[in-house]
């Protein structure tokens, strides 16, 4: 089985903000034990007495807030976060990454969370899509981080599988999401870093998180499928995403 694991970064209300992301990392049920093994020496590293202690949260290292992370300087701290997102891009090669950013002034009155589930739940489907052409008969399975979305988008994953999305059936997911509590998930405290890199990209214009990663995300045929910039303000926008669909001569939909 295929397991995506999803956290966010950014609020939807906070409207200081200007972007909401999901994102996270795609894994073989097998492969996910290496990267659980390589999450703990990190942790180890940083902790040797209470490794299990350490918790990788991307914007607590980022902002020092609390221990451990409080007693580094800003470029070790920021180092960890370089060090987890490392670890995937230095894994499996069937290892993919998957996010959606929201542009949520694009999408007035709309939940961006639930438009960025809607869009990876299609995308994921179609990367099974892709693999089961090619031989790989496993399904796929979501896990998020516990929040106050959870019963919304259960239901939702519940009528994606009925109705599908407005892109089309879910025909390779086995289950609804299931979600954990990230101190104990070290998968979920990975996807988290995935998003924050991302969201660090569209809402801070700083790509050297996101450059770690960038060659991770679901892609064939010269286009990003993994990674979208959904918004309506800009048609020219150079990010990788958009950038790849434009280099292919692919028509660039920025409300799809």
């Amino acid at each position: 089985m295929h397991l995506l694991y999803l956290d966010d970064s950014g609020s939807g209300p906070n409207k200081s903000e200007k972007h909401l992301v999901l994102g996270g990392v795609s894994v073989f049920e097998a492969q996910a034990h290496w990267v659980i093994q390589q999450m703990d020496k990190l942790a180890e590293s940083i902790d040797p007495k209470s490794p299990h202690s350490v918790e990788f949260h991307a914007s607590e290292i980022f902002s020092r807030r609390a221990k451990p992370w409080n007693g580094m300087t800003v470029d070790d701290a920021r180092g960890v976060i370089k060090a987890v997102l490392q670890i995937i891009a230095g894994s499996y090669d069937s290892a993919r990454a998957f996010a959606c950013a929201i542009h949520k002034d694009s999408y007035p009155g709309r939940d961006p969370m639930e438009l960025a589930f809607e869009d990876l739940c299609s995308r994921f489907d179609l990367y099974l899509s892709r693999l089961r052409a090619g031989g790989d008969r496993q399904r796929g399975l979501l896990i998020l981080d516990k929040s106050v979305y959870e019963t919304s988008l259960q239901h939702m994953a519940r009528e994606f599988r009925e109705l599908g999305t407005r892109w089309g059936g879910i025909k390779n997911l086995a289950d609804i999401p299931f979600f954990v509590d990230s101190k104990a998930s070290r998968l979920v405290q990975l996807a988290d870093h995935v998003a924050y890199a991302v969201f660090r990209r569209y809402e801070a214009g700083d790509t050297q998180y996101l450059d770690i990663i960038a060659s991770k995300f679901d892609s064939a045929d010269g286009i990003v499928h993994g990674l979208v910039h959904k918004q309506t303000t800009n048609p020219d926008c150079m990010c990788i995403a958009c950038m790849s669909r434009r280099s292919v001569g692919t028509r660039v939909s920025l409300d799809s």
